[in-house]
This record gives structure tokens, C-alpha cells and sequence, in this order.
């Protein structure tokens, strides 16, 4: 029974996370939550307590499956400077491919009600936090490896990279023209693969 309750939950939040990542936590009506999770109110309330409690139910889980193989290639135990490029290029190949895809649920939330629910920030100083260290993973395997030309402050090269991620994945939801995030990706390669020092800020 405790297994398939929590298949039952996972199935849940998949739902509901496309619902959130498609109109956003306030456009999302809890009639709507509970139509998409095909479920009735009392059974989503006493499964989750609240739309906020499932909300943040949702950003766990974001950051946990979507986030986790968005990351993959800069998270992996043996990421290097190809990992940081590949990260890039699968962004670029996304909006290209779906120019008016949904962005980034954290960034979204963050946006939208970081200022007025506290109870979220941990999950976004964590989706940051997450992000900056991949690239500080795989920039000190580089140095490890002698992948890089020069000495570089990967911390302030892991921040930099960090913001371009960042710029690129709510550029998506903003409806950034594809070429803005390919360029993103062109730059990065090209500093990366001529003088990676030249990244130290």
C-alpha cells in the first residue's frame, strides 16, 4: 500500500507540475488543479494540505526530476568543460525547438511569489545553489584535468555561468528570440574552447 501511495503522489505532482509550469501558481484555479489531477478536493487537500503546501510539493519535485536532467551533463562525476558547452546547446535546442515553451518553473516562482510567500525561498536559494555548484564541479574537474589554459577564480566563473543559465531559461518563458540563447551558447563555447582563463572576473 505504501508503495502505490506513492506512485499515486508522484503521479499527482507530474500533474499538477504542468499545470504550475504552464499558467503559473496565481492564474491556476483549485478547481483546475483538481480537474488536471482528476481527483476531488478533499482528496488533493488531504493529500497536500493546501495549493500552496502542493505548490512547493511542485517545486520539490521540479527540482528534483526536471532540474536534475537539466543538469545532468555539468553534475555527472566526470563533467568538464564539454559538459558546461553540451548544457548550453541543449538549452538553445529546446527553444528552438519549442520557442514557446514554459521557461523555467523556479524562475517563474521566484518571479511571481517570492516576495509574498517565504515558505518557497528555501526552494529557490536551493535551485541556485544547485546550479552554481554543477558549474563549479565541472570547472575544478577541468583544472584537475588540466583542461584549461590558464588559472582562473571558478567561483567567479561558476557565478558568471550561473547567470547566463539563468538569463537563457527565463529568456525562454519571455519570449526571447532563439537566436539570443544560441548566441549565449556560441559565446560561452567560444571563450571555453580559445582561453578559458579569459572567464576569470
Amino acid at each position: 500500500m505504501g508503495r502505490d501511495k506513492k506512485y499515486h503522489r508522484e503521479e499527482l505532482l507530474g500533474r499538477a507540475l504542468q499545470l504550475f509550469w504552464q499558467r503559473g501558481y496565481n492564474a491556476t484555479s483549485t478547481a483546475e488543479l483538481v480537474e488536471e489531477l482528476g481527483v476531488n478536493r478533499k482528496t488533493m487537500y488531504s493529500e497536500f494540505g493546501s495549493k500552496e503546501a502542493l505548490f512547493t510539493a511542485v517545486l520539490d519535485h521540479y527540482n528534483q526530476s526536471i532540474l536534475g536532467h537539466i543538469l545532468a551533463p555539468i553534475e555527472a562525476e566526470d563533467a568538464s568543460i564539454e559538459g558546461i558547452k553540451e548544457l548550453f546547446l541543449n538549452l538553445a535546442v529546446i527553444i528552438e525547438k519549442n520557442p514557446n515553451g514554459p521557461g523555467c518553473l523556479m524562475c517563474q516562482a521566484a518571479s511571481e511569489r517570492a516576495a509574498v510567500d517565504c515558505d518557497i525561498a528555501p526552494y529557490i536559494d536551493r535551485y541556485f545553489e544547485r546550479i552554481e555548484e554543477g558549474f563549479r564541479h565541472a570547472l575544478q574537474n577541468a583544472q584537475a584535468d588540466r583542461h584549461l589554459n590558464s588559472p582562473m577564480d571558478v567561483s567567479r566563473t561558476a557565478a558568471f555561468l550561473t547567470t547566463c543559465f539563468i538569463g537563457a531559461v527565463t529568456g525562454i518563458r519571455a519570449g526571447a528570440p532563439s537566436g539570443q540563447i544560441r548566441s549565449t551558447y556560441e559565446t560561452i563555447r567560444l571563450l571555453l574552447d580559445s582561453n578559458a582563463g579569459k572567464l576569470d572576473l
